[in-house]
């Protein structure tokens, strides 16, 4: 509408501006997709229908795409948010977490590997909720993402072990040749397992050692 001096302006609508404000950021829905399909990911596993074990795996597969899209747009586009910086990490302890509590419940993985795995996560967790308490910011370790990138390794080596006889002679001929006794996927999926115990706790203690100062004030 015109006004006094003869020039033209475009009234916004207060109402309309705060929902745009108010309305996800693609990142932080991805991060809020990756909750989703971890509820999907483990009633899939867990219900029987058929080939259930393949579509888990396409959906652990999706989400874990998810984890490196968000993180990866957001620091593209500057869409780094308090949300984001909260909800992707423990996104992604949710998703790798109940994946691994999954096996032992489906005989894939020893009991105590995964203790070792979720209790590393909690304390690390716990140690950046008294750092954030404090005002200090923990960046993440080298070791932690090669901790990451070998949790989810071999998870997927697990849903593929148990899914590929599914996949018909493709599937046999991929991951069922032997080494020695028994197909090299499995041999694979147990090596990925103890490197995962590993590094997961290494990094752990690294982690621990290296911030020491913000529980040690503490006690």
């Amino acid at each position: 509408m015109p006004s006094s001096s003869g020039l033209f302006y475009i009234q916004t609508d207060p109402a309309n501006s705060r929902s745009e404000q108010a309305i996800m950021n693609i990142p932080n829905q991805l991060t809020v997709a990756r909750f989703v399909l971890t509820v999907v990911f483990l009633a899939v596993l867990f219900s029987g229908i058929p080939y259930h074990h393949s579509l888990s795996l396409i959906l652990f597969g999706i989400a874990s795409l998810t984890d490196y899209f968000d993180g990866k747009i957001a620091r593209r586009d500057n869409l780094i948010t308090d949300f984001g910086k909260l909800m992707d990490p423990l996104a992604d302890k949710i998703l790798t977490g109940s994946a691994f509590i999954a096996f032992v419940g489906l005989d894939l993985m020893s009991a105590w590997m995964v203790i070792i795995i979720v209790a590393r996560e909690l304390t690390i967790t716990g140690l950046r909720l008294l750092a954030a308490s404090k005002n200090i910011v923990l960046a993440a370790e080298r070791f932690g993402k090669h901790k990451t990138i070998s949790q989810i390794t071999a998870i997927l080596s697990v849903l593929v072990m148990i899914s590929y006889p599914n996949w018909g002679t493709l599937g046999q001929f991929v991951f069922g040749w032997h080494i020695g006794e028994q197909p090299w996927v499995v041999s694979f999926t147990v090596l990925a397992q103890w490197v995962t115990v590993a590094l997961t706790f290494y990094s752990g203690m690294v982690y621990l050692w290296k911030n020491r100062e913000i529980y040690l004030d503490d006690m």
